[in-house]
């Protein structure tokens, strides 16, 4: 009885209580807490804050109780945009939290949650918790007495740090002359060899340090003047008794020509005052990490994302490609916003092939923006044909001189011979495409599963050519995505595609689908049918075809005696006016889906009617989870007019 009473608390009052529980949860204790009925609980968690939902979780687990309420309370605190789909499991949205609040916390920044709840956060306890979900480390080095910490008071949490960190995240210049990067340094030795971390991504151009950060971690090849500078770190640095490598008689000799070299060559550097070496660096920070039975440890950076990729950094990344046998993913993408010049993409793919001949590579992952031309698709893939996913952006609005390299290039492979690809991405920014070499790779390609192409604007009929050969040549293909793709001419061999592949995702936004159409409810009705024929079929997205008053055509998905199996609907900005929304919603409560569909809504314009776009939205809610948002018609007259 008295729970039932409880349960019937008046909301002011229940709301008032849940804030006296937050407010007060260390003197009541988890334990006075958990004792509550688990109806209350559950709308106590999102009154809860970071640490105290961390705490209570377990207990809660073992009962049966998910906290996913609360974590993703906090991720629409952070943003309201932040999506259901997304962060769909009590994990996902916990260890989102965490990712978001750990580096503005450790590094003192401030947003309205943070001040909000300083007092909890502030805790060392939350920095425990964030370290032990988060697998990303932001290393800021303009922020030197932050990162201080972790080899003072806070030595512990660097340990625990080094055993969950997998991708190091360098969002500024990291330069070796700069005497208060040392601490930046030793952090990064710290996560790279005695931790977890081998993906390595860098926002900014680091000419001095990406060497520092290549060397021995991978690749066989040593940068002659890093090589220098390690040697003269070693003697230079008043910390001679630290344990490293054992020197034989050759390479005391090289040893001592270096130091001497970089004393004369160097004299007024600052780098050669430097201790770089990592060895150096646990012997002035670590207070023991380095093993007593022999040096520190190398470890190895598999996934590499060079973010601004320029000339240094080129220079730096070539030699060094061919031995580094451990690189699984190389992500590169240019520092200037014409992209890379012909000649850097030419020496990339040599690279690329000295590395393929080598057998040893474990490279499958490759993403390179900006291509100046289209054609250079294939000579990437011709260097390196053990590709199984690629992703490229071509620009090419302007005319370009050609490249003509002064030696001739290197016995290219047989450009005939069958493409491990499996994953393909390819955005295009030109004035008009031609299409002979995507198409050409798609035919070598027959293991390919997904697809992702946008901005395409072809030349002649070779969007047809390209659709015929992908109906022919890609029998595996399980997803499609056309982004901006003028697909209102390819109507037959779009069809044919959807008969010929068990596709499980497909994607045709902003592809004009109704455009030039003299009947747009038959050719609608015409792809719905071919979608209803495709039994594999869970996620479908139509965004961006303007279908207005023909959008409940596609509640015929449902309906019949072969209904789809689509369960994630996308027909966000589409100029769905708040009466075509009630229609769609009549004719889906009339056949409902076998399942609750998810159905996303965004950036249409319900401001035009409000009231009936809320009637609307209230009979779909029983059948389906929409994904809306609050969105002005004068926005929607922009994203018109951009698509015109």
């Amino acid at each position: 009885m008295e729970t039932t009473k409880t349960l019937e608390v008046p909301r002011s009052l229940r709301e008032t209580c849940f804030q006296a529980i937050r407010t007060h949860f260390s003197a009541l204790g988890a334990n006075a807490v958990l004792a509550i009925p688990a109806s209350l609980i559950r709308d106590l968690l999102p009154h809860l804050t970071v640490c105290q939902l961390d705490e209570v979780q377990p207990a809660l687990n073992d009962r049966g109780i998910s906290t996913y309420s609360g974590w993703f309370s906090i991720l629409q605190d952070f943003n309201s945009d932040y999506c259901p789909l997304e962060f769909n499991t009590e994990e996902k949205a916990k260890h989102e939290v965490m990712r978001y609040l750990f580096p503005l916390v450790f590094y003192g920044f401030k947003n309205h949650y943070i001040i909000k709840n300083s007092e909890n956060l502030k805790n060392e306890s939350f920095l425990w918790a964030a370290a032990s979900c988060n697998t990303q480390f932001w290393l800021k080095t303009n922020s030197s007495k932050p990162l201080q910490t972790l080899t003072s008071d806070r030595r512990p949490l660097l340990t625990l740090l080094e055993e969950h960190i997998r991708t190091i995240i360098l969002p500024l210049p990291l330069t070796l002359s700069e005497s208060n990067t040392r601490t930046a340094l030793y952090i990064l030795h710290r996560l790279l060899d005695h931790g977890s971390a081998s993906q390595l991504v860098l926002h900014s151009e680091c000419r001095s340090a990406l060497p520092w950060l290549l060397h021995g971690r991978g690749s066989q090849y040593v940068n002659p003047a890093l090589r220098s500078l390690f040697c003269s770190s070693c003697i230079l640095s008043p910390s001679n008794d630290v344990a490293g490598p054992s020197l034989g008689p050759e390479d005391e000799e090289l040893h001592v020509s270096v130091c001497k070299r970089s004393r004369l060559d160097s004299e007024n550097s600052e780098e050669s005052n430097l201790a770089v070496d990592p060895h150096v660096l646990c012997s002035a920070y670590g207070q023991g990490a380095v093993p007593s039975a022999g040096p520190c440890p190398w470890g190895q950076i598999t996934h590499l994302d060079l973010r601004k990729c320029g000339s240094e950094s080129f220079r730096c990344l070539i030699p060094a490609l061919p031995t580094f046998f451990c690189l699984r993913s190389l992500t590169l993408h240019s520092s200037t916003v014409s992209g890379f010049r012909e000649a850097d993409v030419l020496n990339l793919a040599a690279a690329l092939k000295e590395l393929s001949d080598s057998c040893c590579s474990s490279l499958s992952d490759l993403s390179v923006s900006v291509l100046p031309r289209t054609e250079l698709m294939k000579t990437l893939l011709d260097a390196f044909p053990g590709l199984t996913s690629l992703y490229l952006e071509i620009q090419s609005v302007l005319p370009r001189p050609r490249f003509i390299p002064d030696h001739p290039p290197a016995a290219a492979a047989d450009s005939t011979a069958e493409l491990m690809l499996e994953k393909l991405t390819v955005k295009i920014t030109e004035d008009q495409t031609d299409l002979r070499s995507l198409t050409y790779l798609l035919s070598r390609s027959p293991r390919l599963t997904s697809l992702h192409l946008s901005g395409i604007r072809p030349t002649g009929s070779t969007l047809n050519q390209l659709l015929t050969t992908l109906s022919e040549s890609n029998c595996c293909l399980r997803v499609l995505r056309f982004e901006d793709v003028k697909l209102c001419d390819c109507l037959p061999e779009v069809l044919n595609i959807l008969r010929t592949f068990k596709l499980e995702e497909l994607t045709l936004n902003d592809c004009r689908l109704l455009e030039k159409c003299s009947n747009e409810e038959e050719r609608l009705l015409q792809l719905v049918a071919a979608f209803k024929q495709i039994p594999s079929l869970l996620k479908l997205s139509v965004a961006q075809n303007r279908l207005a008053k023909n959008v409940c055509i596609l509640a015929e998905l449902f309906s019949g005696p072969g209904p789809s199996s689509v369960k994630h609907l996308n027909i966000s900005s589409n100029f769905i006016l708040p009466p075509y929304l009630l229609e769609f919603a009549e004719s889906l409560r009339a056949h409902p889906p076998a399942c609750r569909l998810i159905l996303d809504l965004r950036q249409n314009p319900a401001d035009r009617d409000f009231g009936t776009w809320t009637r609307a939205v209230q009979r779909l809610q029983p059948i389906a989870l929409l994904l809306t948002e609050r969105w002005k018609s004068t926005d929607m007259m922009v994203d018109h007019v951009s698509n015109m």
